[in-house]
């Protein structure tokens, strides 16, 4: 019974940090409906700032989580404004090629500056694990990770329905035009959604490398592409959908590591999702919508 709970909690923490990556996925598609496939890539950038504020720079914790996330904010608007901006009213296929160009531009920059050798990440967590027996343990970075994930979804579900800009954000959302029309800055707003998701892809990327304490060019590729399954698994574009579809998805890998095969996780992952798909195609908590032509 130990050994469950404690794969449990392992697993939630994986979802946490596949619901953090897959709220940035969410909240991009969601409200400017492209699909930033370059923000695993950001989740890399994030670490390795932060990896360099500590080890380089001689930073404390907290600065260089500050530093982190204000890069990786500065990044995601910088690839907005140069990638994503020129191809507003372009064709799906055009972003998505895009999307792709910038990720990989993103890691041949990481591999020519820093190399392709992982380099061991120092925990940003300084919380205790928390012992609730003799043969039960639970680490600080998953009791952090559960606390931090939560209380963003519930902060970005606040900013969403309760601010002037989160109004703003779901009329771009409804409708771009009408919405400019209105006195909207459309451009202006879909800048302040990259900036909200590529924060938070520093703060999933340090939680990420404090679990799992290296950090390489590659680092937010798979995790990356699981978060977009946990997008599309709780129904992307919704909050609480990414949210519930990043935190199964994490039980259900670690939990197929641990009593099916760790060699099938990820096939296992791909196969609910596929069932999920199948059952219900918008997603867990997705919302069909019919648009009139």
């Amino acid at each position: 019974m130990n050994s469950f709970i404690s794969y449990l909690a392992s697993g939630i923490s994986l979802g946490g940090i596949y619901a953090l990556i897959a709220l940035g996925y969410t909240m991009v598609y969601g409200i400017a409906k492209m699909l930033n496939f370059a923000h695993g890539d950001v989740i890399m950038v994030g670490g390795y700032t932060i990896f360099l504020a500590i080890t380089s720079l001689s930073c404390p914790i907290w600065l260089s989580l500050l530093i982190g996330v204000l890069v990786c904010t500065a990044l995601g608007v910088t690839i907005e404004r140069i990638a994503y901006k020129p191809l507003r009213g372009a064709s799906s296929i055009s972003v998505l090629i895009t999307a792709i160009g910038v990720s990989y531009l993103l890691q041949n920059l990481a591999l020519n500056i820093l190399g392709s050798d992982a380099k061991t990440f120092k925990s940003v967590v300084t919380l205790k694990p928390i012992v609730i027996n003799e043969g039960l343990k639970i680490s600080g970075e998953t009791v952090v990770t559960i606390i931090v994930t939560v209380v963003i979804m519930i902060a970005l579900t606040l900013f969403i329905n309760k601010t002037k800009m989160g109004r703003a954000m779901q009329a771009v959302s409804e409708d771009k035009g009408a919405a400019q029309l209105m006195g909207i800055n459309v451009n202006f707003t879909i800048s302040m959604v990259f900036a909200i998701g590529s924060a938070l892809a520093a703060v999933a990327g340090a939680l990420l490398c404090s679990t799992y304490p290296q950090i390489s060019p590659y680092t937010g590729s798979m995790p990356g592409i699981k978060a977009f399954i946990a997008a599309v698994f709780g129904g992307i574009g919704s909050i609480p959908g990414a949210m519930l579809g990043g935190l199964l998805l994490g039980v259900i890998e670690n939990l197929s590591k641990a009593y099916i095969s760790s060699q099938l996780s990820d096939a296992i992952v791909f196969a609910v999702l596929i069932v999920v798909l199948i059952v219900k195609p918008t997603g867990l908590l997705g919302k069909k919508i019919n648009e009139k032509v």
